[in-house]
């Protein structure tokens, strides 16, 4: 990791880069910049803007940039303002700057005579690449660099190392090398009583943390309903003290229980954007769980528990760290190589929730309107895109949910969109979420989709997840035509999942015979044999009557 010790000999200058990692608690970065300062030295915690990020894109498919939706810009710029406001009442300040990150960086070290440059370790390759560049300026300038892993429970280096110098591909086998985090019984820091000054700026280009509208999000229509998340640490501490005070909930906590359409209260810790963003330590979440089960004796085990969900995310942090190529199928040895569909038509439909699946086109709108969903929701949304019915290539759906989640994290989210596409960790491909009885399950008189979709609100229960097979006297009295009001399926799930289950049986044995070792042009010689004989994913249900009611129900 080429980390520098994190006792900092001398006086002097020091610099607290904040990238994640947006809170004062747990943060070994933010302490050793502090502890560093003495001999009348300055703190510099600054946090750049990077305007690829965070400027409107007019061409972006929803209001955002080019890499980030308007909920997850704004809920970064929530943290700042959070972060800001903490590092004021320890007697500092938050410099926020605009620019490429490593120009403004290096720039910041000539200019202020910094000694000592401290930010927390980052594994995506985004970062790896942006890190090595200002370490390498750092080296050649003498500047002292601490660079610790607090970001995860564990240094996925480590648990690579353990493995002979490969990534653990199941989850089992990550939690047996893994075993306890070094720090799990220590006291971490969690208060700070003060920090040192921030010094002269020269003439750097200060800016407070800015509002959507300086960035250029004027006139931005997002309806009436805003996310039910505000950023920062004040918010994501306190949602944490509320989860882990009802102790019998986390020691029975079981994933993948929990309802996917409990959208008024999630059945979830909803702390996901704030793990995300760093708001709230994983290693301070970890310790708080571990308490309650001090307490309570008989509780959950992982895979299944809320201790087993953090764990979860440290398995596809470690994966991929140790994997070239993770967020692709080519070139990428864990990945399936399956002749996908690049369909960017039934990709529109799917993103802008016009499938004809009221439960798939809620889910979608949720997305869109809220930036996150229940992880079930997540997964029946995935399925359908690729393996359930669409076929359509993970990596289209994985940039989708990339730009759009708040909690948008680029191990997890290449990891997950992998399992759900059966292309790696799972490969049980005809286990399939229908887009029907999968939703009503769990919400039969489909309120999740009377909220999300207000055009089917009127729509008897009946018929919500169906609303093609109402007769025409009940969608009048609905006010919701179909195929007016609202779309017919884009597919019939029954023969479309039938072919989907085709094809990757196809792609799967094609992977068993040539041993993974798969070129593109065996994956195109593969995609017209299919196309031949599979073709009803552009095939709609044409039908308003029943007849087609009974037997679209799969499980």
């Amino acid at each position: 990791m080429s980390m520098a010790s994190s006792s900092f000999s001398g006086s002097g200058n020091a610099l607290m880069w904040f990238r994640k990692g947006l809170r004062i608690h747990d943060n070994p970065a933010l302490e050793c910049a502090s502890r560093g300062v003495t001999g009348g030295g300055f703190l510099y915690p600054v946090f750049v803007i990077d305007p690829h990020y965070m400027e409107p894109d007019p061409r972006a498919s929803s209001p955002g940039s080019s890499r980030a939706g308007l909920n997850r810009i704004r809920f970064l710029l929530e943290s700042l303002k959070d972060l800001d406001l903490s590092l004021r009442k320890l007697g500092s300040r938050l410099l926020v700057m605009k620019g490429e990150p490593g120009e403004v960086l290096i720039n910041c070290l000539k200019q202020w005579n910094v000694e000592k440059l401290c930010f927390e370790y980052d594994t995506d390759p985004y970062y790896q690449q942006l890190d090595m560049r200002v370490k390498d300026y750092a080296s050649a300038a003498r500047i002292e660099v601490f660079s610790p892993v607090s970001h995860t429970l564990f240094n996925p280096a480590d648990i690579i190392q353990k493995n002979g110098g490969r990534p653990p591909v199941s989850y089992q086998s990550f939690l047996k090398l893994a075993g306890e985090p070094s720090w799990a019984s220590s006291p971490l820091m969690t208060i700070f009583p003060s920090l040192p000054s921030v010094g002269d700026v020269g003439s750097s280009q200060i800016v407070e943390v800015p509002t959507l509208e300086e960035l250029g999000y004027v006139d931005i229509e997002m309806g009436n309903e805003l996310p039910p998340f505000r950023g920062g640490e004040s918010e994501g501490l306190k949602r944490l003290r509320e989860a882990i005070s009802n102790e019998k909930w986390v020691a029975t906590f079981e994933k993948p229980k929990g309802d996917p359409s409990a959208f008024l209260r999630p059945a979830t810790t909803t702390l996901s954007p704030y793990l995300k963003f760093g708001c709230v330590s994983s290693r301070y979440f970890y310790q708080c769980i571990q308490d309650v089960y001090t307490r309570n004796k008989k509780h959950t085990s992982p895979p299944v528990s809320l201790l087993g969900q953090l764990l979860w995310r440290d398995f596809f942090y470690t994966v991929a760290f140790g994997t070239p190529n993770f967020d692709q199928m080519r070139g990428n040895k864990i990945c399936k190589q399956i002749p996908w569909n690049d369909n960017d038509e039934l990709l529109t439909v799917w993103r802008e929730a016009k499938t004809g699946y009221p439960w798939i086109d809620a889910i979608m709108t949720q997305l869109h309107k809220w930036g996150w969903m229940h992880h079930l929701a997540r997964h029946c949304v995935a399925c359908f895109l690729t393996r359930g019915d669409l076929f359509v290539h993970w990596e289209k759906g994985r940039d989708v949910f990339e730009r759009l989640l708040i909690d948008s994290d680029w191990a997890i989210n290449s990891g997950n969109w992998m399992w759900l596409s059966c292309s790696s960790f799972f490969y049980q491909y005809n286990r399939i979420y229908s887009p029907i009885s999968f939703g009503k399950k769990y919400d039969p008189n489909g309120n999740y989709i009377r909220h999300f979709l207000p055009i089917l609100k009127d729509m008897p229960k009946e018929y919500i997840y169906e609303p093609w097979t109402a007769p025409l006297s009940v969608q009048t009295k609905a006010k919701c035509i179909i195929g007016k009001d609202y779309p017919k399926p884009m597919v019939s799930h029954d023969s479309a999942s039938k072919d989907c289950k085709q094809k990757l049986a196809a792609a799967y044995e094609l992977n068993k015979k040539l041993n993974g070792v798969v070129s593109e042009e065996d994956l195109k010689v593969l995609q017209r044999k299919l196309d031949a004989t599979c073709d009803s994913v552009l095939n709609p249900v044409h039908s308003h009557s029943s007849s087609g009611d009974k037997r679209q129900r799969r499980s």
